[in-house]
């Protein structure tokens, strides 16, 4: 048959006709009974959803906002029609807009927010319900803005979305849903406004949770997690430990059973969110707490080693999210079976668990030998790179063959990810600050992967064949740098040092990997040029550190790290007296000099030698650190002409003379002497002017006193 491009439009055309009479009617309405007639008929026309976008976009033209916001505040409708009429039509109206992201971004639609919150809150009848279907349609569209989450937690949106799930109101399932989007969009923030609310939802979810006996329960574990926040108030609120318990009998249930994979890798992934939360806090002490903990544990590494030891990688592709859950499982339990104070698991389970543990390792080091370069930035690799770090650090006897093989993948993919991170920290942010290196996940900027790994290679520098592959896979050099780079990190804060963090946590244990090769490699450090920096910068960052409360265990490790190179490079041009070498010798007197005091023994009433009140709190940290700091001292008194008029000009050897007159010898033990002699005889061998302070303080009555025969010996001599 022919067309007829003149025939009769169908039941479509009449439609879009009788809609542009509407919009001429609402535009050209000399009065409010008009354009109210005509609205009637356009909102009829957008609830049948018979409006495409060109329509919407005419309609907004032709009424704007003003004529919906003066349906939302009328409060009298004509007589006969529902309380809410004029309400539900301006919100039909607005639910028509907010479909144009444009218009859902609008600031009259934002300021909206509080009306539609009010609305969900409120009693729901049935004439009602196309006005909560409206809000919901609004506050989703509202969400998917760039500015909607912000707006909707600022403006009280989670409290309604809370109330209107936990009330089983009208809708309060596209309630939860909205909720996930704003906790996955603004986590923090929606916790910091609104803990009562969500922990109401949290509370209500673990009840379902424990009480469903059917598929209910796996697919409530994938939305648990949503609500479990990585702050403080789960444990530190009544009606969050309920949650806790809850969640914990309903996990003993499910992980007791026989499961499918597509049940128990859910169940696995609400544990580790769990663990991530609370740690191991969430699972009672007691024999039913620890068989739990241990099967949790125990599954974790069968599900890592089903998975990482499957020939082909592209078998692990889809299963890298519940790996990286058992890799935290597996963490938690490499912590509980070293733990010591209020154990969880007794002496026999930990044993069996640490040899299932090495085998879910042993899986690990298998698969990270297959990576190619091009996966290096697989997030997955990062996980599988932490979780082995976190073994290395504590299981030094196990896998070592294998993880020696693998020490050049490691100091390769450590590297890799450490240059990225400079350049990408060099490089200015949208909002013109620089990028950290240790960035969050999802940012796409490289991470920190050598902080995990430190502890690890500071075990393993302290052996022979591991030592040696690190050297020649090039970690010294890199540890030098990342050690520079974390000091400016760490030091680049305005004002006053940030309390204890994992950056000085680093420079701790880097300080550790260096002592280590200063005493097995000393060649090593003579040789490469990057020590030579170290050693400038340790110079440079002893007198800026030492006077900082709160960071002397740092301070003690760079004290006693430099003193120790310094006797290594000791002919290097900068320790012949220059102006940072003689003010780091001085900052190190500083520190050996006021680490002992004289108190008042409680039980003799009789003056006793004591560690200093300013350093009481880090003793147990850097007590062997000051020993060996007093050893390297004498030992580099000898090798720097210079250093006894420092010594002088400090008066340290009149400050020891009164100590050790003013307090009984018997509370000065051994050891103590003993660090006390080497310095000052080495300080009187080598230069007379300090022999003569020593003489004038009665160093040979002290040395007699305290049976320091080598000192006797020295002073005696002409």
């Amino acid at each position: 048959m022919a067309s007829n491009s003149g025939a009769a439009p169908g039941a479509e055309g009449a439609r879009n006709l009788t809609l542009k009479r509407c919009l001429d009617v609402l535009r050209d309405a000399k009065n409010d009974s008009e354009q109210f007639a005509a609205l009637l008929l356009v909102t009829k026309a957008v609830r049948a959803g018979e409006v495409d976008s060109k329509t919407r976009r005419q309609i907004f033209d032709a009424i704007g906002f003003t004529f919906p916001n003066r349906l939302l505040t009328s409060r009298e409708p004509p007589a006969g029609c529902p309380e809410h009429m004029f309400q539900a039509l301006g919100l039909t109206l607005l639910a028509c807009f907010c479909t144009d992201p444009e218009l859902a971004s609008h600031s009259q639609i934002l300021n909206k927010i509080p009306t539609f919150n009010d609305i969900l809150v409120s009693p729901c009848n049935p004439d009602s319900s196309s006005m909560v279907d409206d809000v919901y349609q609004c506050l989703t569209a509202v969400m998917a803005t760039p500015r909607g989450p912000k707006e909707l937690v600022s403006k009280g949106t989670v409290s309604a979305l809370c109330q209107a799930y936990v009330n089983c109101s009208y809708g309060s399932d596209r309630a939860l849903q909205l909720l996930l989007g704003l906790l996955a969009a603004a986590e923090a923030k929606c916790w910091q406004r609104d803990t009562p609310h969500l922990l109401a939802v949290l509370s209500k979810l673990s009840d379902e949770f424990l009480k469903t006996e059917d598929m209910a329960k796996f697919e409530l574990c994938e939305v648990l997690p949503h609500f479990i926040p990585l702050s403080p108030p789960l444990t530190q609120d009544s009606q969050g430990s309920e949650c806790l318990h809850r969640l914990y009998k309903g996990l003993a249930n499910i992980l007791g059973s026989k499961l499918s994979q597509s049940q128990r890798d859910p169940a696995l992934k609400l544990a580790a969110c769990l663990v991530q939360a609370c740690g191991s806090d969430w699972i009672p002490a007691g024999r039913a707490g620890s068989k739990f903990l241990a099967l949790l544990v125990n599954l974790a590494c069968v599900e890592v080693r089903l998975i990482l030891e499957e020939p082909d990688p592209l078998d692990v592709e889809g299963k890298k999210e519940v790996v990286t859950a058992c890799y935290v499982l597996i963490e938690m339990g490499i912590q509980e079976c070293l733990s010591e104070e209020k154990p969880l698991l007794e002496e026999v389970q930990k044993m069996q668990l640490m040899r299932i543990m090495e085998e879910a390792f042993g899986a690990a080091i298998f698969y990270l030998r297959q990576v190619r370069q091009e996966e290096l930035h697989d997030p997955f690799i990062f996980a599988s790179v932490r979780i082995l770090g976190a073994w290395m650090a504590e299981e030094t006897s196990s896998l070592k063959e294998e993880i020696c093989e693998l020490l050049p993948f490691l100091v390769h993919y450590a590297k890799k990810l450490f240059k990225e991170g400079e350049t990408a920290a060099s490089l200015p942010q949208p909002d013109g600050t620089p990028a950290g290196l240790d960035s969050s996940e999802g940012s796409g900027l490289p991470r920190d992967a050598l902080r995990f790994l430190l502890p690890g290679f500071c075990h393993l520098t302290a052996e022979d064949k591991p030592r040696d592959i690190l050297i020649s896979s090039g970690a010294p050099a890199l540890l030098c740098e990342y050690f520079l780079h974390q000091w400016e990190v760490l030091t680049s804060e305005p004002g006053s040092l940030p309390p204890l963090t994992s950056t000085e946590m680093s420079l701790q244990t880097a300080c550790g990997i260096f002592f280590n090769l200063v005493v097995t490699a000393p060649d090593l450090i003579r040789r490469d040029k990057y020590f030579s920096s170290l050693m400038d910068m340790l110079l440079k960052s002893l007198p800026f550190l030492l006077p900082r409360k709160d960071h002397l265990v740092l301070a003690a490790n760079i004290a006693t790290l430099g003193l120790m190179m310094s006797r290594i490079l000791a002919s290097s041009a900068v320790l012949q007296g220059t102006q940072s070498a003689k003010e780091f010798f001085g900052a190190t007197i500083r520190f050996l000099s006021e680490a002992h005091t004289a108190q008042t023994d409680p039980t003799s009433h009789c003056l006793a030698v004591a560690v200093s009140p300013a350093y009481e709190t880090a003793w147990a940290d850097i007590r062997e650190l000051w020993f060996l700091g007093m050893q390297a001292f004498a030992s580099c008194v000898s090798l720097f002409p210079w250093l006894p008029q420092t010594v002088l000009q400090a008066r340290w050897l009149e400050g020891l003379s009164e100590l050790l007159a003013q307090v009984t010898p018997a509370s000065v033990d051994f050891e103590l002497v003993a660090a006390f002699q080497g310095v000052v005889v080495e300080l009187a061998r080598v230069s007379k002017p300090c022999k003569e302070v020593i003489l004038l303080h009665q160093g040979e009555e002290w040395a007699n006193l305290y049976g320091m025969a080598a000192l006797e010996q020295c002073l005696s001599e002409q």
